[in-house]
């Protein structure tokens, strides 16, 4: 069962998109509602990330202050069948 997004009624999930550059490569895990996800995503896909929002946090428990950025986007879409198109054009 999908989770639930605090403070919203559409069941959400992460998924985790690979960006590189020449010099390195970043792992980022993104939240987005269930029907934001493209159901012809598979590894290595080229993706259009549709809203896309770093916000930064912070906190502390047990003593320890922890931080980082939560990312979220609207939807996380296929370019696959764009490039196809294109191609056949």
């Amino acid at each position: 069962m999908p989770a639930t997004r605090p403070g919203s009624e559409r069941p959400g999930g992460v998924v985790e998109v690979m960006f590189s550059t020449p010099d390195e490569v970043e792992i980022l895990k993104l939240t987005v509602p269930q029907p934001g996800v493209s159901e012809d995503l598979t590894m290595g896909t080229p993706v259009a990330l549709t809203g896309l929002v770093a916000s930064a946090w912070e906190n502390e428990f047990n003593g320890q202050k922890r931080h980082g950025i939560a990312f979220r986007a609207v939807a996380v879409t296929s370019l696959a069948a764009a490039g196809t198109a294109s191609k056949a054009a």
